[in-house]
């Protein structure tokens, strides 16, 4: 969880292993797109600077939250990348709807995890408010974007140790 002490950003550079000759699949909800569009800018950007080439970023939107387990898989179906990073954003209503939606992705992502033999990074915002999407959207605690793709190559390095 992003808090003041321990913002989202806040990784160690010299601990990312490089990226370069790696393939990425981000798959962006459109729902929420003016958070949504950071989290993409914040992914794309740190996979650019720890080595991956913009020819091996693959950026694929679907239209919200719950179709991005649907996204992930067949993005892997078709190009094949060494790891795919899905993000959206849920900010919670006076429905159920909230629970609903981010429990889904959760089980997807944690299914396709169990099942793939690829990394399958889980890059959704489950907030109360908009205003604490926009702080993990780039603003005060970081971007969960960033993090999202710190983890995807940190997961690929993991997965080729133990192959």
């Amino acid at each position: 969880m992003a808090t003041e002490l321990h913002p989202l950003s806040g990784y160690d550079p010299a601990t990312v292993p490089d990226a370069s000759g790696k393939c990425f699949a981000i798959i962006v909800s459109e729902w929420n797109p003016e958070i949504t569009s950071k989290l993409k800018e914040g992914a794309y950007n740190t996979l650019l600077k720890f080595g991956a080439k913009a020819e091996n970023i693959t950026v694929a939107y679907v239209p919200g939250s719950f179709e991005l387990v649907y996204g992930a898989k067949r993005v892997v179906e078709s190009i094949r990348p060494d790891a795919v990073i899905g993000l959206g954003c849920v900010i919670k209503g006076e429905t159920p709807h909230f629970e609903y939606v981010c429990s889904a992705v959760t089980h997807g992502f944690t299914k396709l995890n169990a099942q793939g033999d690829i990394p399958y990074i889980f890059g959704l915002l489950t907030t109360n408010t908009l205003q604490q999407a926009i702080d993990r959207a780039g603003g005060k605690l970081g971007n969960k974007g960033d993090e999202a793709a710190v983890a995807a190559i940190k997961m690929i390095k993991f997965a080729c140790d133990f192959k």
